[in-house]
């Protein structure tokens, strides 16, 4: 196999959603990538936020969930809002818009973090990477694309009209994701460097012939690199459905669903993301909101679930035994690892202790719950010992 250019990959472990086509309005800034590559590979196509994704490929999404487990999985994500944050005051940009402490981050660490609004709402999820090149590239989700380029654009103008550098450019590489146990081991037969000294959620700029768990990589080798993942036996190809079976098992939320601009991070049991510096300033947006939940009495949280019966779907109302309805399921589906059915919702607080009793309604009937640790299959992200 032949060497491509540079590429950027990136350890992360969020939602995924999978590219094929774009919003019109951004047709001349950004090209269509991988979208003649899936029509190749059997796939199936959706609707989602303005794109045309494939749902899945020849394979059920069962086969490709239980295949990723073990094994690893390919996806285009490529439509996810990229940029570029640059300038001497990227940090107090960032910092001004999500709850994480950017200024920590040493060069090519990233983080999770959300922006917020002064009501303590989750905008929308993202993760922050400070690159070896000085400047932070940010990825967050296309479904809010419109919304979080507005809302960095208006705080860059706002920044230089007080005299501050900075800047903002929206990345026009593809992305990859190359998501399983076997990833590293994929891709270290086409790399020099050594993946045993990238932890979970770092980055790293080499030169590859394969794929990386997240590789950002020009948009005109974007193909070549995907047909050169392929050819390894460990990799398939996943789609919609099976990225949103594995993050649900994984306990990750999906913006949209299971968070939103009505629920704080504290609500969303995301608490582990807000920066210590950042609490103890209070300097972000909806901060006394969000730090009075910290220190207060939480109305709600989200909490997870294993459920009998049939299979449990977004919107399901959550009962408490007396048959009193106390929250709602944000997301749902049989797990193909556990064979069992587990979702995700909200609830009061006195409810969300593991192991507590509950129903949930389904087509008009009552079925028996109990409260589970979201993480209803153990995670492996990889981390220096």
């Amino acid at each position: 196999m032949s060497i491509l250019p540079k590429a950027t990959y990136t350890f992360h472990a969020i939602p995924i959603k999978i590219l094929t086509t774009f919003f019109t309005e951004l047709e001349q800034i950004i090209p269509k990538l991988l979208y003649d590559f899936h029509p190749a590979h059997g796939r199936k196509m959706v609707a989602f936020a303005g794109w045309s994704l494939p749902v899945q490929y020849r394979d059920s999404h069962v086969d490709s969930h239980l295949h990723t487990l073990p094994h690893c999985s390919f996806f285009d994500v490529s439509h996810m809002v990229q940029t570029k944050i640059l300038g001497c005051d990227w940090v107090k940009l960032m910092e001004s818009l999500v709850v994480g402490d950017i200024a920590e981050l040493r060069p090519n660490q990233g983080t999770l973090s959300q922006f917020t609004n002064e009501a303590g709402g989750i905008e929308d999820d993202l993760i922050v990477t400070s690159t070896s090149e000085g400047h932070l590239y940010v990825l967050s989700n296309a479904c809010c694309w419109d919304k979080d380029l507005a809302l960095m654009q208006g705080k860059v103008r706002e920044l230089q009209n007080m005299g501050n550098d900075v800047s903002l450019e929206v990345v026009d590489n593809a992305l990859l994701a190359l998501q399983g146990p076997t990833a590293a081991q994929v891709l270290q037969a086409g790399v020099a460097d050594d993946l045993k000294k990238l932890p979970f959620i770092t980055s790293a700029v080499m030169e590859v012939f394969g794929n990386g768990v997240g590789i950002l990589v020009p948009a005109a080798a974007a193909v070549h690199l995907a047909a050169a993942l392929l050819e390894n036996p460990e990799v398939k190809l996943a789609g919609l459905a099976a990225r949103d079976s594995l993050r649900l098992e994984a306990g990750l939320c999906l913006y949209g669903s299971d968070i939103d601009e009505h629920t704080t991070p504290v609500e969303g049991s995301l608490s582990w993301t807000l920066g210590k510096r950042h609490q103890t300033a209070m300097d972000f947006p909806g901060a006394s909101v969000i730090i009075g939940l910290l220190k207060g009495k939480v109305r709600q949280r989200r909490v997870g679930l294993t459920c009998e019966g049939a299979p449990v779907w977004v919107h399901s109302p959550i009962l408490n035994m007396e048959g009193t309805v106390i929250g709602t399921v944000t997301s749902g589906c049989p797990s193909p690892f556990l064979k069992k059915n587990v979702a995700m919702g909200y609830m009061p607080s006195e409810y969300s202790r593991p192991g507590t009793p509950l129903l949930i309604e389904v087509w008009q009937k009552q079925q028996m719950a109990v409260v589970n640790k979201m993480l209803f299959v153990t995670t492996n992200y990889y981390t220096l010992k």
